[in-house]
């Protein structure tokens, strides 16, 4: 991607560190729309087939409970599924069956949390990394300063305490979106747990047992 010349000069006024932040902002924006995509793939916010098989297995339906789930990629589906085959293998304990669907669970859930830890550790980085920059560069002008002795000119100080100053807002502003989807991706995440730990209560406490 070829940045217009204007960007190039805003970020060459902030330094090394601008350039870094704004090599984080692209991660994370990439970070998010990537998040984004995953969770509609794993059925996010899609639950109306799931709800309707777990009915059908309260009424003892088991063919027509599985017919609705089967294909699905929705991870509420997959879930569900799993619970009634393990529910229904007459080779499983009920303890072994709830431990099979345990396991099934897990290894999804994880699938739901993926990218997660990465974009908190840019919320967290990203302004400290603007508070580097803001440092650096004010050491920078008051060394400039202390060698202009009194021939020293305020306005060329002030031009160069606010372009150190642009890396701490450059940090923040790439910290705040990062912080709200890590947030928002965290409270999907456990929403989805506790719909497929209900899911499985459902399965395990209603329905046909394993003939």
């Amino acid at each position: 991607m070829i940045l217009p010349p204007s960007m190039i000069a805003f970020l060459e006024r902030g330094g090394p560190v601008l350039w870094l932040i704004a090599a984080l902002s692209v991660l994370t924006m990439a970070l998010i729309l990537w998040k984004l995509w995953q969770l509609a793939r794993l059925g996010a916010w899609s639950g109306a087939a799931t709800a309707a098989a777990l009915d059908d297995w309260a009424q003892g339906d088991v063919d027509s409970a599985r017919a609705k789930l089967a294909g699905r990629r929705s991870i509420r589906a997959r879930m569900a599924l799993a619970a009634m085959t393990a529910r229904h293998d007459p080779a499983l304990s009920e303890a072994q069956a709830r431990e099979e669907t345990t396991a099934h669970a897990r290894i999804d859930l994880a699938h739901t949390r993926s990218g997660l830890r990465a974009l908190e550790l840019i919320a967290t980085t990203a302004p400290l990394l603007g508070l580097l920059g803001t440092v650096v560069g004010m050491i920078d002008a008051f060394q400039a300063l202390q060698e202009a002795g009194s021939r020293a000119d305020p306005a060329a100080l002030a031009g160069g305490i606010w372009e150190a100053l642009l890396t701490t807002a450059a940090g923040m502003a790439v910290a705040i979106p990062a912080g709200v989807a890590l947030t928002w991706f965290e409270s999907i995440a456990a929403r989805l747990q506790g719909d497929m730990e209900t899911a499985a209560t459902r399965v395990f406490t209603r329905g046909p047992k394993a003939p």
